[in-house]
């Protein structure tokens, strides 16, 4: 069984971002792998220690993409792949679903996972655009896999609660938290992952037509409207004042 597992750079949610013009000031900031691509990268690894096969991480970015690669292999993932794109737009799902479904289909993989969403965009778009692109199922939030052949049972997270499908291979899954506990890089692994290959793919290989989205400008969140306090002797008072404002000031009644 080949399992593609698609690992993201992020920056760290403790960084200090800095907005520049059109994109974050990259300066003094802490890159990781999105936390719910580990629980893909561990899901892999465990199907192939359970019916056998090779985990491959792909990562689409800059250079330091690469770093997140590392952090797969010493993981235990079997190889990994870098599409290469400098300019990368992180808003631009349906080029990035572009690039990694022509990749993985020239791979002729079995299973796709990918976390379920991203810590910087939260899009949760780039694994459903895969499974449509390719015409395999997409099994959403999964919190459990298991495999009999070609025959997948998977157990996944709705509102309120959770539902077993049934499906079959080839197809793409998102993994939530709880499908399994992401192992922890052994010092051996880390050693060994600085010498492992990392194959480079450019979006040109890819037979990708081009990012059709253009950042104009970046600008933080404007500051809050500071609140008001209201001052009144009784609960009526209070509650005839906040009709008040609700009404003439906000004027959403």
């Amino acid at each position: 069984m080949k399992i593609v597992v698609l690992v993201k750079q992020v920056p760290d949610t403790e960084t200090n971002i800095k907005v520049g013009d059109k994109s974050i000031n990259e300066a003094g900031v802490k890159w990781i792998i999105s936390p719910y691509d580990e629980f893909a990268i561990e899901e892999g690894i465990r199907i192939r220690e359970k019916s056998g096969g090779e985990v491959i991480a792909v990562s689409l970015g800059p250079d330091r993409a690469v770093e997140a690669l590392r952090t797969a292999y010493a993981m235990g993932v079997d190889r990994a792949i870098h599409v290469k794109v400098d300019d990368y737009v992180t808003f631009d799902s349906t080029y990035t679903s572009e690039l990694l479904a022509n990749l993985i289909k020239a791979e002729n993989a079995d299973v796709v996972i990918g976390g379920r969403q991203s810590i910087d965009t939260d899009s949760s778009q780039v694994v459903v655009q895969i499974a449509e692109r390719l015409n395999v199922p997409h099994v959403a939030m999964a919190l459990k896999l298991e495999f009999d052949g070609n025959k997948v049972t998977a157990t996944r997270e709705i509102e309120g609660g959770t539902e077993v499908v049934e499906t079959s291979a080839p197809l793409a899954v998102t993994a939530q938290k709880g499908l399994n506990e992401p192992r922890y890089p052994s010092l051996k692994g880390i050693m060994s992952a600085k010498k492992k290959p990392v194959d480079v793919k450019k979006p040109e290989e890819l037979g990708a037509t081009g990012s059709k989205l253009e950042v104009v400008s970046l600008e933080p969140p404007p500051p809050r409207i500071a609140g008001r306090k209201l001052e009144a002797a009784d609960a009526q008072g209070f509650a005839s004042q906040l009709v008040k404002a609700l009404r003439e000031e906000a004027k959403v009644i």
